[in-house]
């Protein structure tokens, strides 16, 4: 029996990061549907514009900043009410091979790609798990199911949103909370800037992840592949003896999606935006 599609509207929905990329897409496709959508993000001004075009709201928000972070939270509740839907969306990928990497990047990557996404997750349950009802989408990547090189820590990052959903969803079985884990090939947004293509690897656009995860709020699941072709994929490498999955992956040029970028001059705008992404977390680390 087709599981019956859940309505979105008059849903209270908070996304992380959402001024742009895939966060705005999702904003988009579920304002349209009628959800209560508000925007968090560290850059108000585009965050207000584009809450703007949506008829959507816009709080600011350094996801690095915990106590701030969950203030975030009190303040929508305060002003649109209980959140039914949050969506860790927050990241950045900085690229370099891990001996280049310096310490800042590495803190960067871990607060606001892990430690923000543990925060936020730990939040939603407190707010959601009393009322026995909600849900939580972590965004985290393909990378998450595997390694590559030129991204070494960001790998690590969406490993852990990974193993972090799963034992989240674990922990709620029954409650009524539910827990998604998103996990795109390369999105076609700024953060993939001076990426190139490789073969059955292909990049997808922000609106294919937006739609996805609408998918999985209408329809509850956990895994969430965008495309949906690198389940498969992934299955098969997995099961394959490590230096044929690793031939095979090399073959197709996926060693080489993130490590060809990693001195692209036209990553240069993206790497400097992101090294000024965790403003909390740069002072903690200088206090």
């Amino acid at each position: 029996m087709a599981k019956r599609e859940r309505s979105l509207a008059g849903k209270v929905v908070v996304i992380t990061g959402a001024a742009q990329g895939i966060g705005a897409s999702t904003a988009t496709v579920l304002s349209r549907l009628g959800a209560k959508v508000v925007i968090g993000d560290l850059d108000q001004v585009l965050a207000e514009k584009t809450a703007a075009e949506l008829g959507a709201e816009a709080l600011p928000l350094d996801v690095t900043d915990t106590k701030g972070f969950t203030e975030f939270l009190d303040e929508v509740e305060r002003r649109v009410g209980p959140i039914d839907v949050l969506i860790n969306n927050a990241g950045i990928m900085p690229l370099a091979p891990l001996d280049e990497e310096d310490d800042a990047a590495t803190r960067r990557l871990l607060e606001i790609n892990l430690h923000a996404v543990i925060h936020g997750t730990r939040e939603a349950v407190k707010r959601m798990r009393p009322r026995g009802t909600g849900h939580i989408v972590n965004i985290a990547s393909m990378a998450g199911k595997a390694g590559f090189p030129g991204a070494a820590t960001y790998c690590a990052t969406k490993h852990a949103v990974v193993g972090l959903s799963e034992s989240v969803h674990l922990e709620l079985h029954g409650t009524g909370v539910l827990v998604s884990c998103v996990m795109p090939a390369v999105v076609r947004t700024e953060l993939a800037s001076g990426l190139g293509e490789a073969k059955f690897f292909k990049s997808v656009q922000p609106e294919d992840v937006a739609q996805a995860i609408v998918d999985a709020l209408r329809r509850p699941k956990f895994d969430v592949f965008v495309p949906a072709s690198l389940d498969a994929m992934g299955r098969i490498t997995r099961l394959l003896p490590r230096r044929l999955g690793e031939g095979l992956i090399r073959a197709l040029g996926g060693d080489k999606i993130l490590s060809s970028a990693t001195h692209s001059s036209a990553r240069a705008e993206y790497e400097s935006r992101a090294a000024r992404s965790a403003p909390a977390a740069e002072r903690g680390a200088d206090s």
